[in-house]
């Protein structure tokens, strides 16, 4: 179903032709803000709504500092345009939109000319109801059409009324579109849209559709041309690349474009998410282990421990099977860390099937696991089955579980103390990280890891050997804390390391943690961080007169770079 340009007669549209800026405001380009909610794909689409709106002339309003200035709690970025990009998996979803665009609204009445833009899978979900709830929204469009985003801000700020725009199916694929990426030294590339599987609890498939393949010369030829603009990690997407393949005929697809993305020239680090249990192979385990640049982080959405539950929840695996995989990867990668999703509360669930959850999750003994408490979606199957578990009882398993896991994080990030680790040296990671003197990035098995910088050293005085991010940090684990890993070893060898260790005064996330080990704190420059800096640069420069901002797109592939087609 397609909507566009409905009269709303009912209900006047707050957007109004803008009035006539001053000569100051005139030299501003047009900004955008966008937030995302969600999974990685999420993320991954926000790239692409930034890309086009850049190379529609539109700048990030964080890169222009008299709009950032102006920046409110509502979390608009100070932007002309804000994007809210929603995630439709949690029961809450709705309310949380709706909530940030009443905080929205007041911002909108004293910005003349801004304009809200809601997009994603709840827009996919509820479209024109958005606007009928909150008629100060000036566009909404789906997971299927990203591509008319900059058509529908010019539509709607024309006509002065709100532009809605929903596609039942993809029209063109998002890797197509120009891309902003939000890293220089690491990038999503899809590989798959949408999904085959038909899980009881899960809306993503009707909002997102069939799954939908890249052949894989695209995906390598987007690899090569990340890889040539600086970076060195990569992570393929799929809602079930272990499914990848089906779409053109090819058994073990997933296993080749592994290695094959893998043996990149520039590529450091190569992930990928999200794998299904019931199609996971042999082969990809192998891929995983032989190819040294496919690191030995795995993340397996178990969802129940209860095989009785899986079948409810229409999961085509049983715990056994599970295990087994499980067994094998740690057999070929000892030191892999695996993650997961657990559901506690499904329709139906006794004390005995979630004590069989606990039971799984004791012998897995995963690196981390995602929790949550199961809540209904309109329009999935298990919205409408009998026996839902009541509130209080969902919440006193949660609490059960969620102490297990931490417990078991603790006990696994424990046993990775005295472990010597490189660290791709990342932005935002750590959030105290000003305060503790730290800087932060991920290992290679994807556990988070907060480094010390060594005495004297501040975290951007690159000139004297502060890594950047997007270089490489060796250093050596002092610490498991209950989330992460602290490596302290620069403080080592100093002789004050162990009476800080010691100092009861100081709280854990803010006490030096050192060890009997020598001082190590290794940085490798790479061209990921050169990328970096070379970022930084331009986001800062004056763009010249009559030119777009920032050139945009997808980016240019290296001559004689190629893939199998």
């Amino acid at each position: 179903m397609t909507v566009t340009d409905t009269p709303r007669t009912s209900v006047p549209h707050a957007a109004a032709p803008a009035p006539a800026l001053t000569p100051v405001r005139e030299l501003l380009p047009r900004t955008y803000h966008v937030r995302t909610l969600g999974c990685q794909m999420n993320v991954h689409d926000s790239e692409h709504m930034a890309g086009l709106l850049e190379q529609a002339g539109y700048r990030r309003a964080e890169d222009v500092p008299e709009v950032a200035a102006r920046a409110t709690a509502a979390g608009d970025g100070g932007a002309d345009v804000v994007i809210i990009n929603t995630c439709s998996v949690r029961e809450n979803a709705a309310t949380r939109l709706f909530g940030n665009l009443g905080q929205l609204a007041a911002v909108k009445r004293e910005r003349p000319g801004m304009q809200i833009a809601v997009a994603g899978c709840l827009a996919q979900q509820m479209g024109e109801g958005i606007v009928e709830k909150a008629p100060w929204v000036d566009v909404v469009f789906g997971t299927h059409n990203i591509d008319v985003l900059p058509a529908l801000l010019d539509r709607a700020r024309h006509n002065a009324e709100a532009a809605v725009e929903i596609e039942e199916s993809l029209k063109v694929f998002p890797s197509t579109l120009p891309t902003r990426r939000e890293s220089a030294y690491a990038a999503w590339v899809s590989i798959a849209v949408g999904c085959n599987n038909t899980c009881t609890f899960c809306i993503v498939p009707s909002l997102r559709g069939k799954q939908r393949d890249r052949r894989p010369g695209d995906v390598l030829a987007e690899v090569e041309a990340v890889a040539a603009q600086g970076a060195i990690e990569v992570t393929l997407l799929g809602q079930n690349v272990n499914s990848y393949g089906v779409g053109f005929g090819e058994r073990g697809a997933f296993a080749g474009l592994l290695r094959a993305a893998g043996n990149v020239d520039g590529i450091e680090r190569v992930r990928f998410t999200s794998p299904h249990p019931a199609a996971f192979t042999d082969d990809v385990i192998d891929a995983m282990a032989d190819t040294p640049t496919v690191m030995p982080s795995l993340h397996m959405p178990l969802q129940s421990g209860s095989d009785r539950v899986l079948r409810a929840m229409r999961r085509s695996y049983r715990t056994r099977r599970f295990l087994d995989i499980l067994e094998r990867v740690r057999d070929r990668m000892p030191q892999a860390a695996i993650t997961t999703d657990l559901i506690v509360g499904f329709p139906g669930e006794t004390e005995a099937d979630f004590q069989a959850t606990l039971d799984v999750v004791e012998q897995a003994r995963f690196a981390s696991a995602f929790t949550f408490e199961f809540s209904p979606r309109p329009g999935t199957p298990a919205a409408g089955m009998p026996d839902q578990v009541p509130l209080e009882v969902v919440k006193e398993r949660y609490a059960r579980l969620d102490e297990l896991v931490r417990r078991i994080t603790r006990e696994e990030n424990e046993r990775q103390e005295g472990r010597t680790v490189e660290i791709l040296v990342a932005e935002g990671e750590g959030r105290r990280d000003q305060a503790t003197a730290r800087i932060s990035g991920r290992a290679d098995d994807n556990r988070l890891v907060h480094a010390a910088l060594p005495v004297g050293l501040a975290a951007d005085d690159y000139a004297a050997g502060a890594p950047r991010p997007g270089d490489m940090l060796t250093v050596r684990v002092t610490h498991g804390a209950p989330h992460n890993l602290i490596a302290d070893s620069a403080r080592c060898g100093t002789g004050a390391g162990g009476a800080l260790a010691a100092d009861s005064v100081r709280s854990a996330g803010d006490r030096i943690w050192t060890d009997d080990g020598p001082a190590l704190f290794e940085v490798r420059r790479t061209r990921a961080g050169d990328a970096w800096e070379r970022r930084r640069r331009e986001a800062h420069a004056e763009p010249e007169p009559d030119a777009a901002p920032v050139a945009i797109g997808m980016p240019m592939i290296r001559p004689g770079a190629h893939g199998p087609r």
